[in-house]
């Protein structure tokens, strides 16, 4: 049976058709009046074809007077553009319809912004028409990259052996550390579901129920505030998890997953290790000390070292006397740099100041000298160990941060990455990659001088229960993992903790009973009495894949229908206020903070 409305999309006319007579349906992309000639460019999902509406056509008038995004039908003959109109960028290209026809669909009032040409216009208003704003080529493209990268990771999945399954969307509190979403039982009054922070504890449960190998494409929901690489309220993350599994099982799946995945979209090579196959594998406290960040960028040709030692018994007594105070001297030697301005230099202590330093020293390598504003009060035998340890050259710059451990490296990440934009030195196009293994299973509390969990307190020691009974808890690490891309942490993973005298003894050296175990993670600890298999996983985010993939740098232009910064869906007017009526039957009533003024 024929279709009423169209024959043919607005992308797939060619050449073969000419001749032909056809049925468009489209919105009205942009028009062109050339001497008495309109041209209309129809679009749809497909693509754009362009229509004529020759002096002759009794309906040349009324549509050239169209808004723009009208929806309309056109009827005519597809007919060969000449050689000087063809357009080699449109698969349409070689073609036009010339029009005999047409029926208007779907009136355009008048726009709040453009769709064509694609300007600038505020989020908030973008984000309140969105299906106007989806209607942009840049942006229509990423969202069908994203259909086509799940669809892929589905096909990936399965040919590795996992099924899909779903897990609860209404659950119970959750322990996974961010707010949870509450939703209040009508039939149980007083009680409350909340929404999935994560499908961990039910992933795990499937393990335990025998399933081998699970994955989901997993809406997940958090109350937190948004980031650009992260949306408020609700994401997507591919969530795997294994039974019978080490570390190394798990990192073999994903970076074959990963790998094509990028291969495949990315528009980016992906760099891999030296066989090509495996990922780099950082230590946590290594990735600390060389990047400032458990999440480094590695296209950033940037190492930070220590050199506290080497100040310590200097003659520049600020650094010396940190040093025998606790605090550490981050080095971050940078290639090439000593020719930089004297401007050049100012901004990047400015720049330190402004992320928490209390000021920032350097020495430069310049046509066989060493200048600085600190060589002063250093010997000729502590800058050569300087020039050892940062391998600095003629023509290198080495920047020295001082201060607390954690501060100093985190200042020193930052700092990397400042240089590693401002002198343009970041690799252009690839993906790396890498896995920060070994966090520390314990960290000791600033504050309190107590031992706690540094990470994920689920995760297995290494060493198991051995561990936890004859090491230093802060020497301990955990088969604990993320994986990181280009400086955006995808995912963390990691070996469960399947036993419950192992878990028992863990949150003990966290200064948690036995019986405030049992109250807070008793359904899990239930069925790992009943026959728990050693199992691991990870999640990594759909979205901020899709983000990489497309070149985005805000998470909101690869989502359909984002909310704003606010957690706010000013499309729909969620979140709203419920009606009396609603409230009553949920036996609820508003006990709303006053608002000052």
């Amino acid at each position: 049976m024929a279709n009423l409305y169209r024959t043919h999309t607005c992308g797939e006319l060619s050449k073969q058709n000419i001749g032909g007579e056809v049925k468009l349906c489209g919105w009205i992309n942009n028009r062109r009046d050339h001497g008495g000639v309109l041209f209309i460019d129809l679009r749809d999902h497909y693509g754009i074809t362009q229509v004529v509406i020759y002096p002759d056509n009794p309906n040349q008038y009324a549509i050239g007077h169209l808004p723009k995004e009208t929806v309309i039908k056109f009827s005519g003959v597809v007919v060969a553009r000449t050689d000087e109109n063809i357009n080699p960028n449109m698969s349409t290209g070689e073609i036009e319809v010339t029009a005999k026809d047409y029926q208007v669909l779907g009136e355009c009032e008048a726009l709040p912004f453009p769709v064509f040409p694609e300007k600038e216009a505020p989020e908030d208003l973008r984000l309140t028409h969105r299906y106007i704003d989806l209607r942009k080529e840049k942006l229509h493209k990423n969202i069908v990259m994203r259909s086509k990268v799940v669809a892929y990771l589905r096909q990936k999945m399965a040919e590795h052996g996992f099924m899909e399954f779903q897990t609860p969307i209404l659950t119970s509190s959750s322990p996974e550390g961010a707010r949870d979403y509450l939703v209040p039982s009508r039939v149980h009054p007083g009680k409350f579901y909340a929404l999935p922070q994560a499908p961990q504890q039910f992933k795990q449960l499937l393990m335990v129920s025998g399933f081998d190998k699970y994955f989901q494409i997993a809406p997940c929901f958090r109350d937190e505030d948004a980031r650009a690489d992260r949306s408020p309220g609700e994401f997507y993350q591919l969530d795997i998890e294994m039974s019978f599994v080490e570390q190394d099982d798990i990192f073999t799946i994903l970076e074959d997953v990963l790998s094509d995945t990028f291969d495949k979209f990315g528009a980016h090579k992906v760099v891999r290790g030296t066989d090509n196959k495996s990922f780099v594998r950082i230590p946590f406290r290594d990735a600390i000390l060389k990047y400032g960040t458990d999440k480094p960028d590695l296209r950033i040709p940037i190492e930070i070292c220590e050199t506290g030692d080497i100040f310590e018994n200097s003659g520049f007594e600020a650094f010396a006397n940190a040093v025998k105070n606790g605090s550490v001297i981050r080095a971050i030697p940078v290639k090439n740099c000593a020719s930089q301005p004297r401007s050049f230099f100012d901004k990047m202590v400015t720049y330190a100041q402004s992320v928490g330093a209390k000021g920032l020293a350097y020495l430069t390598w310049k046509d066989g000298e060493v200048k600085g504003p600190i060589l002063k009060f250093l010997d000729d035998a502590t800058v050569a160990k300087i020039a050892e340890r940062t391998n600095a050259k003629d023509g290198d710059v080495v920047f020295f941060m001082c201060d607390e451990e954690h501060t100093a490296s985190d200042i020193a990440g930052k700092l990397r990455v400042k240089l590693g934009q401002d002198l343009e030195i970041i690799e252009k196009g690839v993906y790396r990659f890498c896995w920060i293994v070994d966090f520390p299973m314990f960290e000791l509390n600033r504050e309190t001088n107590k031992i706690e969990f540094s990470h994920n307190p689920f995760s297995m020691p290494q060493g198991e229960m051995d561990a936890l009974l004859n090491k230093n808890p802060l020497e301990i690490l955990a088969y604990q993992y993320d994986i990181v891309v280009n400086g955006i942490e995808l995912s963390s993973g990691a070996i469960r903790n399947h036993r419950p005298d192992i878990m028992y003894k863990a949150f003990e050296i966290a200064g948690y009973g036995k019986e405030v175990v049992e109250e807070k993670f008793g359904g899990m600890l239930n069925a790992f009495k009943l026959g728990a298999p050693p199992h691991g996983g990870i999640a990594p985010g759909v979205d901020r894949m899709v983000m990489l993939l497309c070149g985005e740098s805000n998470i909101r232009e690869v989502i359909a229908f984002p909310m704003n910064q606010k957690a706010q869906d000013l499309m729909m007017g969620a979140p709203a206020e419920a009606n009396q009526l609603q409230l009553r039957e949920l036996h609820i009533k508003h006990n709303l903070p006053k608002i000052e003024g």
